[in-house]
């Protein structure tokens, strides 16, 4: 009788283990939706209850310190990061999130060290080079913020990259170079890119070929910056 007793409480103890197991998956998978929908607060309610019947699921972890980011909780982000990269210490997403997150609070080395550790996991991760790059960027590295966005442009080209590989060269004062990157930021723009955001890529192109004694080039971009809102150009 006793042995019978004892397997009923191991069948319900498994039982109520699978069932805990089902329910946490279940509220993940809200948050989940919640979150596609832009519920923020919602999705955090949902993984919460997720994390309190699983606390073994660092996805459930990471999708929170997500959901908090985009409200700007940095702290409380980096504090799910963290819990993330504790259960599943190779999760790279984790640590890019828990660096952009940092570089928020402008914590920067630590953003580097995050980012870093995001790139020795995945050796292709465009975006953590995008992002370590800014950071360089911020604190006048422009020597390494130059290497890095040459690396993102290798892996996965676009406009913006560009554009700040060409401040970085203007700042180094390679003129040439960096006409060459806001050139080339001007033709893979996308379509329906703010004729503001235009207007200050000619305006550097200007500034650059003035630095280089090209006067006439210099005053054609301003006008062509000038036409596409910019005040400044308008003035010179």
């Amino acid at each position: 009788m006793k042995k019978l007793s004892l397997l009923v409480i191991v069948i319900l103890t498994v039982f109520s283990c699978s069932n805990k197991k089902k329910t946490a998956y279940l509220n993940y998978l809200k948050g989940v939706s919640k979150s596609k929908l832009k519920d923020h607060n919602g999705a955090i309610a949902d993984y919460t209850k997720a994390i309190e019947l699983n606390p073994n699921n660092a996805t459930a972890y990471s999708n929170r310190g997500f959901e908090k980011k985009v409200l700007k909780d940095y702290d409380g982000a980096i504090v799910d990061f963290t819990e993330a990269i504790a259960l599943a210490p190779k999760f790279m997403e984790a640590y890019y999130m828990r660096g952009s997150s940092k570089a928020r609070l402008k914590d920067y080395n630590g953003a580097i060290a995050d980012y870093n550790k995001a790139i020795e996991l995945n050796p292709n991760y465009s975006m953590a080079y995008s992002n370590r790059a800014a950071v360089k960027f911020k604190l006048e590295d422009y020597g390494g913020a130059i290497v890095d966005f040459t690396k993102t442009i290798a892996l996965e080209p676009n406009d913006d990259v560009y554009y700040y590989r060409g401040k970085s060269k203007r700042n180094l004062k390679d003129y040439d170079g960096a006409i060459a990157d806001f050139t080339k930021a001007i033709a893979l723009a996308p379509t329906d890119t703010p004729p503001s955001d235009l207007s200050g890529v000619y305006y550097y192109i200007g500034t650059s070929k003035f630095y280089l004694g090209d006067t006439n080039g210099a005053c054609s971009d301003w006008k062509k910056s000038a036409k596409l809102g910019d005040e400044f150009a308008a003035k010179l």
